[in-house]
């Protein structure tokens, strides 16, 4: 909401000096739209239209992600029944959907072996959610759409007897998986409530992916607006984080500034308040709450050496003295905390916030940096993620992360680490708030993205298939008599 309401209003700055602005964003996922967040369109008068058909099918390229995804899968299973010319020992590669379903997160797979119906290819696999796969990151990094094919192709499916890689180019999968992908890959234009323009393409989740829309529609806005505002998912310790890490790293793109939104209220549950209790003023429980903030504020300009502006995004049960302190509190650091109306005003609500980015754009000096560089060892990178962007104390791998991490670091070293773990706080347990130090972060095991290009370090208890809530959104969406979806937000 907020990237959208600051687009619009950097569209009433700037009208009367011929430059515009754009959005750049990802795409909802059909997940969260039937889960528990609802869609992904912004809110308010802050909003991409059509709202109704960009948060379902929209275009269908989450659908034509699925299909290359479980083509490949349907692939490597009719290599096995065929009789294993490339003697495949062991498969990694798991089938996908875009929807949150529990039950599909570990299955058995039987596979016959054809001429000899007395025996089979069993194991254990599952399904994860479209947006946590590697063809949509693959999707999302490639430049062109050669580069497209050639990751694909890249992409480790498992291993032989011999533990050698098995890759999709091996089963000359590479082709048709582009083929199916060859429109998506289009990035698509739509506009926001006050006609500013918005591409909307590619939608990894920022807690199980590396949270980031493609990189194709990133330099298209580039091209064609004089600021693009894009947006990376959940706090700064994750969409933050990766975008610069793996996107900027390997796009080489560079942000000019950091627009870190926070609410009164998320804060004051950083402050140890009940969700039931957020709405009442609570100053000892927000001062407390701080710390969350700080501590992004703190990573943002210390490790990566960007200008953040924070976006107080409004509530009307935000009372003046919690805004007064919020505000007070970021100006002892020399952060600037602007109040944000555009949910109520549209663009109109977000011009404070669209001057202080001008500004900035044009004031500042840059000191952008990366957090590691790439011949950091891989433990090394996981280790200074977690000791600096989340607070940790050390790092804990299991016994599988470690001997996996044995067999990536050999060939797979100068690689990128995205980090999957909770969204609920900086460390691996949900249940920690504030800014906990000390903590140990836990990584259960570790995945190769080779076409991607970066090891998937999954911490904690964190799921790649994630589950329906108790009352799903889906429960208050339908279709009215006059055939017009309703409940969808």
């Amino acid at each position: 909401t907020t990237t959208i309401g600051l687009a619009d209003a950097l569209n009433i700055v700037l009208a009367n000096k011929n430059q515009q602005a754009m959005v750049c964003m990802r795409e909802p996922s059909l997940g969260p739209v039937f889960g528990m967040k609802g869609g992904a369109t912004g809110g308010g008068y802050a909003q991409v239209v059509p709202m109704e058909d960009v948060n379902l099918h929209f275009t269908g390229d989450f659908h034509a992600i699925t299909s290359a995804n479980n083509l490949l899968a349907a692939l490597i299973d009719n290599h096995i029944y065929q009789g294993n010319v490339l003697n495949i020992a062991e498969v990694t590669w798991r089938r996908c959907m875009d929807m949150n379903d529990r039950a599909l997160r570990n299955i058995t797979l039987h596979t016959d072996i054809k001429g000899d119906k007395a025996k089979t290819y069993n194991r254990q696999t599952g399904f994860d959610i479209t947006v946590a796969s590697e063809v949509m990151a693959i999707f999302c990094l490639a430049s062109t759409l050669e580069d497209l094919q050639m990751r694909l192709g890249n992409i480790q499916i498992g291993v032989n007897s011999q533990q050698q890689p098995i890759l999709a180019s091996d089963l000359q999968a590479e082709g048709a998986m582009t083929a199916l992908l060859k429109n998506a890959f289009q990035p698509t234009i739509v506009q926001t409530l006050e006609h500013t323009a918005a591409i909307v393409h590619g939608g990894p989740f920022a807690n199980i992916a590396h949270g980031c829309n493609s990189v194709v529609a990133t330099k298209a806005a580039l091209k064609l607006a004089d600021y693009v505002v894009t947006e990376a998912g959940f706090g700064a310790d994750l969409g933050a984080e990766k975008f610069i890490d793996i996107k900027c790293r390997k796009a080489s793109l560079q942000p000019a500034a950091v627009v870190l939104v926070a609410t009164v209220r998320a804060l004051k549950y950083h402050g140890g308040v009940d969700v039931a209790n957020l709405n009442q003023e609570n100053l000892t429980a927000l001062k407390l709450g701080m710390s969350n903030l700080h501590k992004h504020v703190y990573n943002l300009k210390t490790h990566f050496g960007l200008h953040v502006i924070v976006a107080i995004n409004h509530f009307t049960c935000d009372t003046n003295a919690e805004i007064e302190l919020l505000q007070t509190e970021l100006n002892h650091v020399g952060v600037k905390a602007v109040v944000c109306k555009h949910w109520a005003q549209g663009g109109a609500g977000a011009v404070d916030l669209a001057n202080e980015v001008v500004n900035i754009v044009k004031n500042a000096s840059s000191t952008f940096k990366l957090l590691y560089p790439d011949n950091l060892p891989l433990l090394q990178k996981i280790e200074t993620i977690a000791k600096k962007i989340y607070g940790a104390s050390h790092v804990e791998l299991s016994a599988a992360a470690l001997a996996q991490l044995q067999v990536f670091e050999k060939d797979y070293g100068n690689y990128p680490v995205c980090i999957a773990k909770t969204q609920y706080s900086f460390s691996s347990d949900p249940a920690l708030r504030g800014a906990p130090v000390g903590h140990v972060l836990k990584v259960r095991e570790l995945k190769l993205s080779r076409g991607a290009g970066f090891i998937v370090a999954i911490c904690g208890d964190i799921m790649t298939m994630p589950g329906l809530p108790m009352q799903p959104a889906s429960e208050r969406i339908g279709v009215n008599q006059a055939g017009a979806i309703t409940g969808l937000n």
